[in-house]
């Protein structure tokens, strides 16, 4: 049981670390201090119930739904596409930090991105609920190597978001903003441009 719990718990950790657009987002409320907990709370929560669907047999409906995949890579890549643009538009006018608690976006605008990155991302059906769950199934305990995944899902997401404060003195400056405004487009219109060339 514990090697089922570890072997998830390092399963989850090397597909959520990756860089993409839902990390991104919650690196830069955390620099802001803006909605962390909430935001943290929802990635995590989002990548359990995702984890769940899969180890419960989901992976195998969404493996054959063609319909499913073309639409959230559609939308997926629209919606990158947009916050791409927003984040370039950003780097271009500049920005200096606000240290102000919940400064930027409001709860609802905040957790409506969260909720596009996570939901309209193909690859988070495709890393949680299919190759999680397929995974899950190889093991002893199915349930335990998926608790250990959470884990380390909530494990990352608090020290992305929370952790990302002690960043805040290197973006005093508006180059510094610029520099990971920039970054963030790149990273959404590059993950857009994969969606749509997948296809």
């Amino acid at each position: 049981m514990p090697a089922d719990l570890l072997s998830g718990f390092a399963t989850g950790l090397a597909l959520i670390i990756a860089i993409g657009s839902q990390n991104a987002y919650v690196l830069r409320q955390g620099i802001l201090r803006a909605h962390v907990l909430p935001i943290v709370l929802f990635c995590a929560l989002s990548d359990a119930l995702l984890i769940g669907a899969g180890i419960a047999g989901a992976g195998v409906l969404i493996r054959g739904n063609e319909v499913l995949m073309l639409l959230t890579r559609w939308g997926g890549a629209a919606f990158l596409s947009a916050y791409g643009l927003l984040a370039v538009r950003r780097a271009w006018q500049g920005s200096q930090m606000q240290l102000v608690q919940n400064s930027g976006a409001t709860l609802g605008n905040a957790i409506a991105a969260c909720f596009g990155f996570t939901f309209l991302n193909p690859h988070v059906y495709l890393d949680t609920v299919v190759l999680l769950g397929s995974i899950a199934h190889q093991q002893t305990t199915p349930w335990i190597f998926g608790l250990g995944a959470c884990l380390a899902s909530f494990g990352w997401f608090a020290t992305l978001g929370f952790g990302a404060r002690f960043l805040a003195p290197l973006f005093q400056t508006t180059l510094a903003w610029r520099v990971l405004d920039s970054l963030i487009a790149l990273t959404m219109l590059t993950l857009a441009g994969l969606l749509l060339s997948a296809g």
